[in-house]
């Protein structure tokens, strides 16, 4: 009998600069090998190491290290626009999150998160969401809102109907893997057809684009509050 395909692994590079915090942030990756999940296979080295691996498709980073300052957090974007990054910081600081999802972040944690929470970020991170806390999505919309006018007033933006229909599941706060089993399609092409919509748009994340299409500057066929997009529990 053919094997089974097993899941491939998730390579995400790790920055912290204290050596305990470091050793306990491979610990909790190194916790998830089985039950059918891709295995998170961490990854230690310098930021500049990091970035030049391309097997690296995602990083975690503490704040509290020197290479998790918010400017360095941008700076990752203009070098590996396409490198997705969770930042670990402290406890009940809102603006702090909010500016480091403004800086490209697309997960916020605190230093106290249990390993089963750190999986359920990286999955909501890999299938193309945001993870942040609900009580402060209204303000991120607040803080994204001003970008809308970079779309010029009264352009055109032509969507086929699959993007149409992508969008609108998006605006459902639908993951890629659950866009791909509602349209029967595969998970790839839907990752496509997100990216065409970003660039179209020019968001730069889903709560973007969302925004953009409830804002008009889609032809969206509207859709739920915002509230509910990449929402983590909290």
């Amino acid at each position: 009998m053919p094997s089974l395909q097993k899941p491939n692994p998730i390579r995400i590079g790790l920055v912290a600069g204290d050596p305990i915090q470091l050793e306990g942030l491979t610990s909790i990756f190194e916790q998830f090998s089985n039950n059918g999940s891709s295995p998170l296979i961490p990854i230690i080295g310098s930021m500049q190491e990091l970035l030049a691996n391309s097997a690296v498709d995602y990083l975690v980073i503490d704040l509290s290290s020197p290479a998790g300052r918010l400017e360095a957090l941008a700076a990752i974007r203009r070098t590996r626009p396409s490198l997705r990054f969770i930042v670990i910081g402290p406890e009940g600081n809102d603006e702090l999150v909010m500016d480091s999802i403004m800086a490209g972040a697309r997960a916020y944690l605190d230093m106290a998160a249990d390993p089963q929470l750190v999986r359920q970020a990286i999955e909501v991170v890999v299938s193309g969401s945001i993870w942040a806390p609900r009580r402060l999505l209204s303000r991120l919309v607040d803080r994204l809102l001003p970008s809308l006018d970079r779309v010029p007033h009264g352009a055109t933006t032509h969507l086929t109907d699959r993007e149409q229909e992508v969008l609108e599941l998006i605006l459902q706060a639908r993951s890629n893997r659950e866009i791909a089993r509602e349209l029967g399609i595969e998970e790839r092409t839907v990752k496509a057809h997100v990216g065409r919509l970003m660039r179209k748009s020019g968001a730069e994340n889903r709560i973007e684009l969302s925004m953009r299409a409830l804002n008009g500057s889609l032809p969206s066929q509207g859709g739920p509050a915002v509230g509910k997009i990449a929402a983590s529990p909290k």
